[in-house]
Parts: C-alpha cells; sequence; structure tokens
C-alpha cells in the first residue's frame, strides 16, 4: 500500500506546467510552477511547515502552545495545517483588504482570526504587524511567527523549491519570476538556483503602493511610494528580512486591474484557477518580454488556488465596481458587420407600391427606407402595406410617397445596442446606420437583428 503518514507529507513536488495561449507573443519556453497541488493549496505550506519545526528545534514553541501570525491567508493555512497535526491552538491576523473566503477557510480548520484595518502604517497599534506581536505578549506560552523576519522562511524554499524547479528543468531554467511579498520565495529559490547557475535571472514582481522596486532601484525607502492596493500577497510597504535584494536582479510592478484580468484569464485560456498574485506575475513578465529570447526558459510560480478569490477577482459585479472588467459594449456597427458587404436596399418615393412588394420579396426583407433626390425622406415595411392593401387593394399601383411612413432613424456605428433598443419598438422596426460620411454608407438593422445579437 501507499500512503502518507500524515497531509504534511504531501507538501512539495508540485507540478511544472507549460502556459501556451497567453504566451504566444513571448520568444521563450514559460513553465509555471503550480504550488496549489499543495494541501493547503499554495506555496506558503512549505515555509509554514518549516518555520514551525525550526521553532519546536530551539524551544520557541512549546507543547500545547499558542501560534500567533499575520497573514494574508495562505501562511495561516499552511500553519493550520501544521498546528492540526502537531496539537498547537492558532490565531490568524489579517488586514480586511483580505478576500472573505480566505478567512472562511481559516475558520473552517481551526483557527482564530482577527480582523485588522489595511489603511495604517505598520507602526499603528491597529495594524495587523502590531496587533500580532500584542497578542504574543499578552497570551502565556504562544510564538509569534513572524514569517517576514523569520528566516526559516526562505530556508525552505532554498531547500526545497529551488532544488525542485531545478531538477524539473534538467538545469535549464534561465529566468525565474515570483510575486515578492515576504520575500521567502524569491530569495530561497534565487539563491540556490544562482548556486547552480550564477546567469539565471531572478525578477520580483511587485504592485503599484509597494517600497520594493524604488528601494532595489535607489536604495532610498520613500514613504510616498506606499499607498493602499487591492493585488493580495505581493508588495509591502515594510523591508522584510527575508528579502534579499542581491539575489534579485529586477522588480517588475504591475497594476491592480491588469493582475485582476490576467488572473482570470489564465483560468479562462490556460485551465489554470489560480489567484491574484499569478496573474500579476505573468503579466510582468509580459512587459519584459524584450529581455528575453528564444533560448530562455522562464519558471513563474504561480502562489495559491483561484477558489480563494471567488468573491472578488472571479466576481463580475466586484471586477465591474472597480473598472476592471474590460467588457466589449456591442454597438450598431457590431450588428451590421455580417452584411456590410451587401448595399443597402432601398425604393424611391416616385416608385409604385407594387415595386416595394416585389423587393422585398426578392431580397427576403421586411422594410425598405424610401429615398428622394439622395435623402432618406421615408419609410415602409410589410405590415404596413398589409394593412394598406387589405384597406385598399387598388393603393398596389399608387406612388410609395401616398403609403409611406415617416423615415427610420438614423445612428452612427459606435452607437450601443442599448440606444437602439430604446429606438425600435412596435412602430419603428428599424433603424439606419450611418457607417460613414464620405461617401456616404448606410446599411439598416431590424428589429430581429437586435433579438438575435442580445440571444
Amino acid at each position: 500500500m501507499q500512503f502518507f503518514s500524515n497531509i504534511l507529507e504531501t507538501i512539495g513536488n508540485t507540478p511544472l506546467v507549460k502556459i501556451n495561449k497567453l504566451t504566444t507573443e513571448l520568444p521563450a519556453l514559460v513553465l509555471a510552477k503550480v504550488e496549489t497541488t499543495n494541501p493547503g493549496n499554495s506555496v506558503k505550506d512549505r515555509m509554514a511547515v518549516k518555520m514551525i519545526e525550526d521553532a519546536e528545534k530551539d524551544g520557541r514553541l512549546k507543547p500545547g502552545g499558542t501560534v500567533i501570525e499575520g497573514t494574508s491567508g495562505n501562511t495561516g493555512m499552511g500553519l493550520a495545517l501544521a498546528c492540526i497535526i502537531k496539537g498547537y491552538k492558532l490565531i490568524c491576523v489579517l488586514n480586511d483588504k483580505q478576500s472573505k473566503e480566505k478567512m472562511d477557510i481559516l475558520r473552517a480548520v481551526g483557527a482564530e482570526v482577527v480582523v485588522c484595518p489595511t489603511a495604517v502604517e505598520p507602526t499603528d497599534p491597529r495594524s495587523y504587524y502590531s496587533v500580532s506581536r500584542r497578542l504574543s505578549e499578552e497570551i502565556p506560552n504562544s510564538w509569534y511567527v513572524n514569517q517576514y523576519d523569520n528566516l526559516s522562511n526562505r530556508t525552505a524554499h532554498y531547500e526545497q523549491t529551488g532544488p525542485e524547479i531545478w531538477e524539473q528543468t534538467g538545469g535549464k531554467i534561465t529566468h525565474f519570476v515570483v510575486g515578492v511579498g515576504t520575500g521567502g520565495t524569491i530569495s530561497g529559490v534565487g539563491k540556490y538556483l544562482k548556486e547552480k547557475n550564477p546567469n539565471i535571472k531572478i525578477w520580483g514582481i511587485d504592485t503599484y503602493g509597494s517600497v520594493f522596486k524604488k528601494y532595489k532601484e535607489t536604495g532610498i525607502f520613500d514613504e510616498n511610494e506606499i499607498y493602499p492596493y487591492i493585488t493580495e500577497g505581493i508588495g509591502e510597504d515594510i523591508l522584510p528580512a527575508n528579502v534579499d535584494f542581491d539575489i534579485i536582479d529586477h522588480f517588475e510592478k504591475v497594476t491592480d486591474k491588469d493582475a485582476a484580468i490576467y488572473t482570470r484569464r489564465l483560468a479562462r485560456e490556460e485551465g489554470i484557477f489560480v489567484g491574484n498574485s499569478a496573474g500579476a506575475a505573468l503579466k510582468g513578465l509580459l512587459q519584459m518580454k524584450a529581455q528575453l529570447s528564444k533560448d530562455d526558459v522562464v519558471v513563474v510560480l504561480f502562489h495559491d488556488h483561484g477558489s480563494r478569490y471567488v468573491g472578488k477577482i472571479f466576481n463580475d459585479d466586484w471586477m465591474r465596481e472597480r473598472g476592471f472588467l474590460e467588457e466589449h459594449v456591442l454597438t450598431a456597427g457590431d450588428l451590421v458587420a455580417k452584411h456590410k458587404d451587401k448595399p443597402l436596399v432601398t425604393v424611391y418615393a416616385e416608385e409604385l407600391v407594387s415595386h416595394a412588394i416585389a423587393k422585398m420579396r426578392f431580397y427576403s426583407i421586411s422594410q425598405i427606407p424610401v429615398m428622394k433626390d439622395g435623402k432618406l425622406v421615408g419609410s415602409i415595411d410589410d405590415s404596413h402595406v398589409y394593412q394598406v392593401l387589405m384597406d385598399n387593394p387598388s393603393l398596389k399601383d399608387a406612388p410609395i410617397s401616398s403609403v409611406m411612413r415617416p423615415a427610420f432613424p438614423v445612428v452612427q456605428a459606435n452607437t450601443p445596442i442599448d440606444d437602439l433598443c430604446k429606438l425600435i419598438n412596435r412602430d419603428i422596426p428599424a433603424v439606419i446606420v450611418q457607417v460613414s460620411e464620405t461617401p456616404a454608407e448606410f446599411h439598416i438593422v431590424t428589429r430581429y437583428d437586435v433579438i438575435s445579437a442580445m440571444s
């Protein structure tokens, strides 16, 4: 029989998956290190167990103790699994920008969750850094993990994640790309890879509102760089001890909107259901395409699972409220595109009603604009003609001008379909779309066209 003694033994050996559709503009081979196959569905499982085991060894964490940590949710999940197996109580301190799913998951695995405001200074007593420290001082037999400055964090990735990537790529990796938060992943993996091959580039993904990029490039910790942002799990308003800036070759910033959009695209176009930082990492790599060649092998690490962002990134209303949802607005031009190569069928006001009926039959259409002196002066449609002839059959030989109705409304090609719906009704079965001015070119959109587009 093949089985593991407990869930912690299943951590690691996560797969490399080739990215196909979203990297067609890149010359390099791009492989994703998908960390969602860890039991806690994130890369943080690795360092959570390592930090606890190291604390047990040196006596910082004692039997029956309480583990306390400030976390964006993923480290908390890894700690929760370890605490369940090893018999510790866990208190997770989160800031209020973290998704509800993360908080619910932590509670589901027995953690106590304390929520703190995001938009406060790190030194503010309400910040999740300060609250974590205070709780560890107030609660007997407790240990504050402090993943930001606990170097067991990056050691875990030096010992596990780095060697896995090196072996999985057969030593051919040329670039490692990952979002940077605590800095443990990029620094641990980067240190191992550069020891194997100093030419490997280590690229960190940062977000606007974080201090990392400017500090790396100038050595200046600029508080003016700090402001609230939406992307979870990357960027910081402090300089964690785990971030080894000498290992990192470059930081690339990615907007909240781009991170969200590419997270959704990974799910829909690659079938990889991962979290917010993965979208940021991929978009950051695309922004640096000019620095890649056809011989490069790029590994991008995807931190966590998309299930933790269902109420946010994968919620259309949430995306729409923040202006992140790139929706195509259907227009009149879109509706006429299918028959744009066919000229508009018209009749002249001086023609007979019977001519209009013949054209309707020949072209299998129900309504026709009426022209006079090169202008749209009226309209005629089958239902109106039917009623007219039922009342007076002899009118079939009358000029169209004697029975025509008002001209159809004229709209521009960029008119949204919602506005078309307001114009088309029981009395107005169609509108005319002007697609160009010189020369003047018109097409027709009927009630049926609108219904077909909306169905």
